[in-house]
């Protein structure tokens, strides 16, 4: 079954909505495409109830999986070094990424120092590891840009979403070396042509990975189809997958916010515009020089009252906007925003 055909094939037709933001045919056909679209979300969610279900079955099926796996090998002893090194192996390559890499894309595009910024993560990265799931750290992850990172409203919730859902660099780096482990376990040669098509066909299934714990083990089938080699030795990997899990879900984080403070970092020019554009101001009306029919904003800052055009843009939950009709004093709160909401 040509698996990549299937994903990528959903990706063009999908709908193009902030959960799925890579869709392109079906979100431009409107209503026409409304069924097809209700068609493809009740399959979702029937698939998604199986699945649900198979989940408290699953620790089962693993014992079972590594059980029959391992009474099928002549030495286990031998496996387990080779899983050993497996491990170290993307551990390694993964906080190279996260340490190194990353941090030298920031510092090219930004000529700061990437260190201050990351420590500004460190309660989303804790996260991360903790939930083994990106869509789940997204709140946190808001959290820090926006209070420890300085990074704006607007660019941390474009970013961010967009990253938690294609942005999977961990994964993609975490499934090309599980491939060519599994090809050295069966003794099967890997031509440099076919590494190069385990590392194209890696960074194509990470995108259409979920943001869910051991997402990677579903698109992992996709890597090892095509360079021929057996899914059914996933088996071999489950067993310590949930600890790796957990590390590749923070470079994925720690890659998306450092998206972020970049995009931050370009578009800065153009926040400056924005706020340095002075708002259009109201005039009296010349009839009767600003009497009763004038209207004017005012914002209450505790024992300080000052216009909107002079409010800061970030307000709190004590703050009160006053609105001025004739005689009329009109009282309400400002709106503030959950950051679980967004």
């Amino acid at each position: 079954m040509n698996v990549l055909g299937i994903v990528i094939f959903s990706a063009t037709m999908g709908k193009t909505k902030p959960d799925n933001p890579y869709g392109l045919l079906l979100g431009k056909m409107g209503e026409r495409g409304a069924p097809l679209v209700n068609v493809c979300q009740c399959i979702n969610e029937c698939v998604m109830k199986i699945i649900n279900a198979a989940m408290w079955y699953f620790p089962f099926g693993i014992v079972f999986l590594v059980a029959g796996k391992i009474l099928d090998m002549h030495d286990p002893a031998h496996l387990g070094e080779k899983l050993g090194m497996y491990f170290i192996t993307v551990l390694s390559g993964l906080f190279v990424h996260g340490l190194i890499l990353l941090p030298l894309f920031y510092y090219f595009f930004t000529r700061k120092n990437p260190f201050p910024y990351i420590r500004g993560l460190l309660q989303a990265l804790v996260i991360a590891l903790a939930t083994s799931s990106s869509s789940a750290t997204l709140p946190i992850t808001m959290k820090c840009l926006l209070e420890n990172c300085g990074v704006d409203r607007q660019i941390a919730r474009f970013v961010l979403p967009v990253g938690a859902t294609i942005n999977m660099d961990g994964t993609a780096l975490y499934e090309a070396v599980a491939a060519i482990f599994i090809a050295q376990v069966n003794e099967y040669d890997l031509d440099f042509g076919q590494l190069v098509t385990i590392s194209i066909t890696a960074t194509a299934a990470s995108i259409g990975a979920a943001g869910i714990p051991q997402a990677g083990l579903v698109t992992m089938v996709i890597v090892l189809t095509s360079v021929g080699l057996p899914p059914a030795d996933i088996s071999l990997i489950v067993a310590i997958d949930w600890v790796l899990d957990r590390f590749r879900t923070m470079i994925n984080v720690l890659g998306d916010a450092l998206a972020a403070g970049i995009m931050a970092h370009l578009c800065r020019k153009d926040f400056e515009k924005a706020e340095t554009t002075p708002a259009p101001t109201a005039t009296p009306d010349a009839n009767n020089g600003g009497g009763p029919n004038r209207r004017d904003t005012v914002i209450s800052f505790g024992n300080q009252s000052v216009a909107m055009s002079d409010a800061p843009l970030i307000t709190h939950r004590c703050d009160y906007v006053f609105e001025v009709d004739g005689e009329n004093v009109l009282e309400r709160p400002v709106a503030c925003y959950n950051l679980c909401h967004v």
